[in-house]
This record gives C-alpha cells, structure tokens and sequence, in this order.
C-alpha cells in the first residue's frame, strides 16, 4: 500500500502522459491528452520536473499559484528535445515571473543547453523571445552515470537508446526511488542491460510502452517500446510499482485499458500513467 501522505519519501504526479502529440478529443481524455511532464516532490518540499511537454502548462500555473508571486526556483530535468517534451514550455508559468529561478538539466552542454531552449521560442514559432524571459535562467550539463543533488533528491541521469540520444532519471529521497525512463527501443544490448539496473529495486518505475507488438512489428527503429517489454523489465528487475507512460496518440481510454489488463497478466503491479494521478511511495 502506497504512504500516507504525511509520510510519503515520495510524492509522483502525473500532469502529461501522452507520447508524440497532444490528443485534445473524447474519448482520450479519461487518460488525458497531454504530453510529457512528471513531477517528483520529496517530504521536505525539494521537487524535480521531468520533461516540459503540454503538461507542463498546468503544472506552471499550479507553481506559480504556490508561489504567488515571491522568488522560488524550479528544477526540470530534460529527457531530450523532440517537440512533445518541449511543448509547454512557452506556456510555463514560472518563465514569466521575476525573482524565479528556472534551472534547465540535460546531457548536452550548458551553453548548447541554453541554445537550443532560445531556438525553441525564437520568431516566427513564438512571439517571446527567450531572452526577453523575466525569470533567471539557469543551464547545467548532466553526465550519465554521476549523480546529482538537486536539494535532499538524488539524480541519476542514463542513457537510453532514442533516435537522437535520450537519457533517463533515477530520482531518490529518504530510501525511496522513482525512475523515468521515457522514450528507449529495446533491442541494444548495452542499453537494455543499462536500464534494468538502474531501475532494479525501484518503488515505481515509469516507462514508455507506446506500442503493442503488432504496432511495433511496423516501426522499429522508431524509438519506443512496447508494454510487452516495459512489463518484463519491470519483472526482471524487481520494481515496486509499473507505469506505463508516453501513450500512443492513437489509442484511446478503451485501448489502453485493455492494454493495461494485458500488462497485469504479465506484471500484476501495472497501472496507466493518467493525467492528474498522484503515487506516493
């Protein structure tokens, strides 16, 4: 059974579960239509923010609310760079109030980093230019492997085998471990062997599984896996707890729970990442 709140190392809230594109229309939004964004808050406040997609748009508003306006600083943890993890980032509130602090992590280079951010939001895609920002920004270059400290949380950033590089988080406070493993292929080796090590004994795991087996049979090398997968690697290392994550645009609230009652057969401690869900562990 999942902490009570007051005791939770762990909090986990989902604000953006979708892969690929926003499915703003019935019948999708039981799950929810937003793209990648995963917060993780520890006992003592400490929070990470896992990707940037639409969800992020909601969770900014919640931010600033909570701030209301006094000097805070948000910590977000970049997967990699392909529109569904940056999409609400123009749409972030906290961007938009001076005196906040918005630190940007990722495995490329601070200034690269910093770049790539500014070309996102640059004419003609966006009418506020980055620099124009009343934030500060900040940029830091994580390496895989070495972890990190963001507060009283622990990062562990690893690579994952994507199209155009990708890495994951492992992210721990007080005993309990979280690890977010967006947007991989199975299929490397090295890659496969990687991950199931750094998700071994973790509390939740949260994995892509945008496909069924059928529909991988149809895009390999697109860079995603299947939920086949994501619940035999939850078996082979020992985790708590199964997400699946980064849900395929064309598959509904119907479709995925039956995918979800297949991935139960397999790893009994399966669920569908779902807009709004909070996991406390």
């Amino acid at each position: 059974m999942p902490a009570p709140p007051d005791l939770a190392r762990l909090t986990v809230r989902f604000w953006g579960v979708r892969g690929s594109t926003p499915t703003p229309q019935a019948g999708w939004l039981g799950v929810g239509g937003n793209t990648s964004c995963v917060e993780v808050r520890a006992a003592d406040g400490t929070r990470v923010v896992l990707d940037a997609g639409t969800g992020a748009r909601g969770l900014g508003y919640a931010l600033a609310a909570e701030a209301a306006g006094g000097p805070g600083k948000t910590h977000v943890l970049l997967s990699h760079f392909h529109w569904d993890h940056l999409q609400g980032l123009p749409f972030f509130a906290p961007l938009y109030i001076p005196g906040q602090t918005v630190r940007f992590y990722a495995a490329t280079g601070a200034d690269r980093l910093r770049g790539l951010l500014r070309a996102q939001m640059s004419p003609p895609y966006f009418p506020v230019p980055f620099p124009e920002l009343a934030a500060a920004i900040e940029t830091v270059e994580v390496e895989p492997g070495v972890p990190f400290q963001v507060g009283s949380i622990t990062v562990r950033p690893f690579p994952l085998f994507h199209p155009q590089g990708c890495h994951g988080y492992r992210v721990e406070a007080g005993g309990a471990a979280v690890v977010y493993a967006t947007d991989y292929e199975h299929g490397s080796p090295s890659h496969d062997e990687g991950l199931r090590e750094v998700a071994r004994g973790a509390d939740v795991l949260i994995s892509d599984a945008q496909y069924t087996a059928d529909e991988y049979a149809l895009r390999e090398g697109w860079g995603h896996t299947t939920w086949r997968h994501a619940a035999a690697l939850a078996a082979d290392a020992g985790v708590r707890r199964l997400f699946l994550f980064h849900h395929d645009p064309a598959h509904d609230d119907a479709a995925l729970a039956r995918i979800c009652e297949q991935a139960r057969e397999r790893f009994p401690a399966t669920d569908l990442a779902t807009e709004g869900l909070v996991v406390r562990v």
